[in-house]
């Protein structure tokens, strides 16, 4: 592998992983997606910073559930819809001004909504 494509791979793999850390307390922004996409660029460019991912203390469950297909740990749905429904609201109430975008957001929390109850609880 060249170099250049080497840190362009770790690069984006840095990015995608500050991205997976926002998504934990932003409930719009997914944070297993950015951290599976993470571990498939330092999978391709650094073994060594592909375990430390895999071993962290907080990020590394995340993949390792996803990847063996574990399902999500109660304690985390619960936090993560509490969060979006809660964020959807104040953003309606406060923010949206016009009809559509409150449609809009109530669809949006509605979909994330079904799609992490898809996931089984662990």
């Amino acid at each position: 592998m060249s170099k250049l494509k080497k840190i362009f791979l770790i690069t984006c793999g840095s990015i995608f992983l500050i991205l997976g850390i926002f998504g934990i307390f932003l409930p719009l922004l997914p944070t297993t997606p950015f951290l599976l996409l993470t571990a498939a660029c330092y999978a391709r460019s650094s073994e060594k910073l592909l375990e430390k991912l895999l071993n962290n203390r907080y990020l590394g469950r995340y993949i390792v559930e996803y990847r063996q297909k574990q399902g999500i740990r109660k304690s985390i749905k619960i936090y993560v819809l509490s969060l979006l429904w809660t964020t959807i609201a104040v953003s309606i109430a406060l923010f949206a001004d016009a009809l559509w975008i409150k449609i809009l957001l109530a669809c949006v929390a509605v979909g994330v909504t079904v799609h992490i109850s898809t996931f089984k609880t662990l």
